[in-house]
C-alpha cells in the first residue's frame, strides 16, 4: 500500500490515522528546508519562529547606517515651511527632534530590534523647490555588536510623520515616500550603499 491510497473497505479510523501520518511526514520534510532558509532570515528559529537574535558572541566594531525619506506636497505647503509659517510651529525642528527620540526608541517600536546606545543620531532636511518636496536625511552610528539600520529608517519615517502631522491642516494631501536605507558600514556583512535606480 503507498502514500495514503486505502481499499474503500477500511474503516474510517484507519484512513485518519494515514491522513495524520501523512501530515507528520510533510513536516518533517519543512523542518529540514526551514534552517537552510533561516540561515539567511536571522529573525527565524530552526521551526520558522520569531525570535530575538543572541549577538553576545559578536565582536565591538564602528556601525553606521544612512537613510532617507521624502514627504511630497504643495508648492504653498513647501513655501510656509520654508518661511516657518505653519501655525504649529517650526515644522522641522520638531521634526527634527521626532527623528532622533525615534531612533532612540526604536526597540521600542520594532519588536525584534535590541535596544542600542547610539553614540550619534542626525536628521537634517532638504527643501526640493523642483519637485515640492522635504528631503529627509538620517545617520546613526555607534560601537557595539549589531547594526543600526533599523534606527536610521525609523528616524526617517517618524520625521516624515511629524512633517504631516505639522502641515495636515493645510495640505492633507501630502504624500510619504521612499523610505529607505542608504548606505551601512561594519560588522560581519561590510558595508553596503544604494545606487541611484537601484538596490546596491
Amino acid at each position: 500500500m503507498c502514500g495514503g491510497e486505502l481499499s474503500s473497505s477500511k474503516p474510517l479510523w484507519l484512513h485518519q490515522a494515514w491522513q495524520e501520518i501523512e501530515t507528520i511526514d510533510e513536516r518533517s520534510e519543512e523542518r529540514k528546508i526551514m534552517p537552510e532558509v533561516n540561515e539567511q532570515l536571522t529573525h527565524l528559529d530552526a521551526d520558522g519562529n520569531a525570535r530575538m537574535v543572541d549577538v553576545g558572541d559578536k565582536e565591538h566594531t564602528m556601525r553606521q547606517a544612512s537613510a532617507r525619506a521624502t514627504v511630497s506636497m504643495r508648492p504653498e505647503t513647501l513655501a510656509l515651511i520654508s518661511a516657518d509659517g505653519l501655525k504649529k510651529g517650526d515644522v522641522l525642528t520638531v521634526s527634527k527632534i521626532a527623528g532622533i527620540q525615534a531612533a532612540k526608541k526604536c526597540s521600542e517600536l520594532i519588536p525584534l530590534c535590541h535596544p542600542l546606545a547610539l553614540s550619534g543620531i542626525e536628521v537634517s532636511f532638504d527643501l526640493d523647490q523642483d519637485n515640492n518636496q522635504v528631503v529627509i536625511n538620517t545617520s546613526c552610528r555607534l560601537t557595539g555588536q549589531t547594526g543600526v539600520e533599523m534606527e536610521a529608517l525609523t528616524a526617517a519615517a517618524v520625521a516624515a510623520l511629524t512633517i504631516y502631522d505639522m502641515c495636515k491642516a493645510v495640505d492633507r494631501g501630502m504624500t510619504i515616500n521612499d523610505i529607505e536605507l542608504m548606505t551601512k558600514s561594519g560588522g560581519k556583512s561590510g558595508d553596503w550603499q544604494r545606487f541611484p535606480g537601484g538596490h546596491d
